[in-house]
């Protein structure tokens, strides 16, 4: 099949298919973004459809992360998957296992002759959903890091400098125990997304290896590698925090965000995109910080990694052309400067375009909301390495909750964190193998 260039503007589109003009094709999309994301999304795409008349996409909110992969996999072996798929970061690896039911990003470009260019997105972003040759497979969308956030009433009335956080773990240690003496908070320190954070993250930042075969990105045959000392010393300080009682661990995810959002404690672990909510919310002053290193592991910390979402294209039977090439001009839309920007000012999440970030910063977005512009300073530390780019290994989630078990065993006092993570390492690499056999047969 012959290239064509994709005509992007309302006026070309018409006079290239004038049928197109009189019956759009449409583009369908699965999302799990609800509420007030939900409704930004829905701006984009109406924004979109207005836009031109030669393409129509339709979105359709199809439950949480796992519930709408679900769906489409489900959808794609019934020979109906919808046109584009979100899929949540730890669900990239099965993605790009997934063979013929996807067509990467990479491909259709090529196909449809589309002006989408990798090198327009940030590093650390379009690592993660590239494949080892540096192709990208998926459409990055809506991304974010990890962060440290802080209450700045406690941290003043502890004696501590709001405008100078701590930024390695022993500073955060000392923080937390200045504001448990003076009794501030119910809690000084808590996390949300215990493993992303203080696994994930944490490795990429010191530069760990978190897998073998460069944390999965090389082959299906990675081995778990967070039995490292490195990860057994920083795991072991969370339970000796606990122990001292400046560390809550309340749960897994996102569960414990109302401990912070509520000021019952004083610092927290989450994701960057908890602005919004915290925006709403939080009856205090709060601010964030870049996420703490290990002194005696790095002297100087690299980039973080991303979470989120990106979307895929998929496959189905007697799929014509023209609906690639509309998805293709979708795809495109939304990378551009001004969607990038208006999307990351909206909901909390971060530019994921140079050209994006730039925007905003020229708007004075970063100006007028201090420290939105850390989370895109941490993305873009260099260099960029096999250890940072993100982790690509299947059935992540999975991986995820096992972690957290173990770590819950280590804090009910059954086992020290070199024990934790040596069963984590063990049980991880049976779920990797069932993984690779699943691909494989």
């Amino acid at each position: 099949m012959q290239r064509r260039t994709l005509l992007t503007s309302a006026a070309a589109l018409a006079l290239a298919r004038p049928a197109l003009a009189a019956a759009p094709t449409k583009v369908l999309l699965w999302h799990a973004m609800n509420g007030a994301l939900g409704d930004e999304l829905n701006n984009l795409i109406a924004r979109f459809n207005s836009s031109q008349n030669a393409v129509e996409v339709v979105g359709v909110f199809k439950g949480g992360y796992p519930e709408t992969l679900t769906a489409a996999i489900a959808a794609w072996r019934a020979g109906q998957a919808p046109h584009l798929v979100q899929v949540f970061d730890v669900g990239t690896g099965s993605m790009i296992a997934a063979g013929k039911a996807v067509k990467d990003l990479w491909q259709l470009v090529e196909e449809t002759g589309s002006p989408i260019k990798s090198a327009n997105y940030i590093a650390s972003v379009r690592g993660y959903y590239s494949l080892p040759d540096g192709k990208m497979a998926s459409m990055p969308f809506n991304s974010s890091t990890a962060v440290m956030w802080y209450n700045a009433d406690t941290f003043e009335k502890a004696g501590l400098d709001p405008a100078k956080p701590p930024g390695t773990w022993p500073e955060v240690v000392a923080a937390a125990e200045k504001i448990r003496a003076k009794n501030l908070t119910k809690y000084a320190v808590t996390t949300s997304w215990p493993t992303w954070i203080h696994f994930e993250q944490f490795a990429a930042i010191h530069n760990l290896p978190y897998a073998t075969a460069s944390d999965g990105f090389k082959g299906l045959n990675a081995k778990l590698l967070i039995d490292h000392p490195a990860f057994v010393a920083n795991l072991q300080r969370l339970l000796d925090m606990a122990k001292a009682g400046i560390f809550k661990y309340a749960g897994r995810d996102n569960l414990p965000d109302p401990l912070f959002y509520s000021g019952q404690a004083a610092i927290t672990f989450n994701s960057s995109a908890a602005r919004g909510a915290l925006v709403k919310s939080a009856k205090f002053r709060f601010a964030e910080a870049y996420l703490p290193y290990d002194p005696q592991i790095i002297k100087k910390p690299i980039n973080s990694i991303i979470g989120g979402a990106s979307l895929w294209t998929m496959t189905a039977p007697k799929r014509a052309h023209a609906e690639y090439e509309a998805v293709a001009a979708f795809l495109r839309f939304l990378g551009e400067p001004q969607q990038d920007a208006e999307w990351a000012a909206a909901t909390g999440y971060v530019p994921i375009t140079f050209a994006g970030a730039a925007l905003l910063k020229k708007q004075g977005h970063f100006e007028k909301n201090p420290g939105t512009e850390l989370p895109i300073l941490q993305l873009e530390r260099l260099p960029v390495t096999d250890n940072s780019r993100g982790i690509r290994l299947g059935s992540m989630a999975q991986l995820r909750v096992i972690i957290e078990e173990e770590w819950e065993k280590a804090l009910g006092g059954q086992q020290n964190a070199e024990q934790a993570l040596a069963s984590a390492v063990e049980r991880g690499n049976v779920v990797l193998r069932n993984f690779e056999r699943s691909v494989a047969g």
